[in-house]
């Protein structure tokens, strides 16, 4: 995947898995699912997992298998499926190691404004998605994009993620992916952390899976490039964000319609 690039074209492209690499089992189901479905619908798919999960409300929260164990599933995942992939990254230090298996270096929301992380991720060489914080208005985007820039990187992907709305509840201002694409990159909606409700009493955060087609289909109408769908084979028993993502059965039928629509729109 050493030439790995956003397809520049009017279909879709996703970025999709489960949260987080909870087993190898798992992530290569899903993976081997995705590609057949993006296969057939003709999407791009970026497969996203997390090697490690470091924003967690509850101490007791699952957070990785391991770097090392979690990265060689991804490896696997990488070369035997031959699909580009997608992985957080938390601290500067972390980047390199990140990079070896990842085309796509992510930054998550909270950290979208961290100078340092950002320029790490921007000197690998690889795409920098930078979720755009749940405090942030999407202009200011543009600050966390020229970090990276500033590196002679210029692969830059920009995601909307929800507004925080009161304590436990996310908005999203669907004004925001017309503004960032203003910025001149690819601009993505993550429909399913969108769907998120966070700060819960029990510490696990909740969610509003039955909300995501709508959220998906407002996404491609108001121009989002591409989608961030975390999905499943079993939600119910994910070790992380399972209140809020899709189940893989679901996936084929759901992104059918969206091609539909992205069609309907050009």
């Amino acid at each position: 995947m050493a030439n790995f690039e956003i397809k520049k074209t009017d279909g879709l492209f996703i970025i999709a898995g489960p949260c987080v690499v909870e087993s190898e089992e798992t992530t290569y189901t899903t993976a081997s699912r995705l590609k057949e479905i993006c296969n057939k619908l003709s999407i791009q798919l970026i497969f996203k997992a997390s090697y490690r999960k470091a924003n967690r409300s509850n101490l007791n929260s699952f957070s990785g298998l391991g770097d090392k164990s979690a990265l060689s599933i991804l490896t696997k995942v990488k070369s035997d499926l031959n699909v580009p992939i997608c992985t957080d990254i938390h601290l500067p230090e972390e980047a390199d190691m990140a990079a070896e298996v990842a085309d796509i270096l992510q930054i998550p929301a909270f950290l979208c404004r961290q100078t340092d992380l950002l320029i790490a991720a921007a000197k690998t060489g690889k795409y920098v998605n930078i979720k755009k914080g749940q405090f942030l208005s999407p202009d200011a985007m543009k600050f966390a994009a020229q970090k990276v820039i500033s590196q002679s990187n210029n692969k830059v992907i920009l995601t909307e993620r929800g507004t925080t709305f009161g304590y436990q509840d996310l908005v999203v201002d669907f004004r925001s992916i017309p503004i960032m694409k203003k910025i001149g990159f690819p601009v993505v909606l993550d429909v399913t952390h969108s769907l998120q409700q966070p700060n819960q009493n029990s510490g696990v955060t909740g969610g509003q899976p039955e909300m995501i087609e709508y959220m998906a289909k407002a996404g491609i109408a108001v121009g989002a490039d591409g989608l961030f769908i975390e999905t499943h084979p079993d939600p119910a028993s994910a070790l992380s964000d399972g209140a809020n993502m899709l189940k893989i059965d679901l996936m084929e039928d759901l992104l059918s319609k969206l091609v539909r629509l992205k069609k309907a729109l050009l």
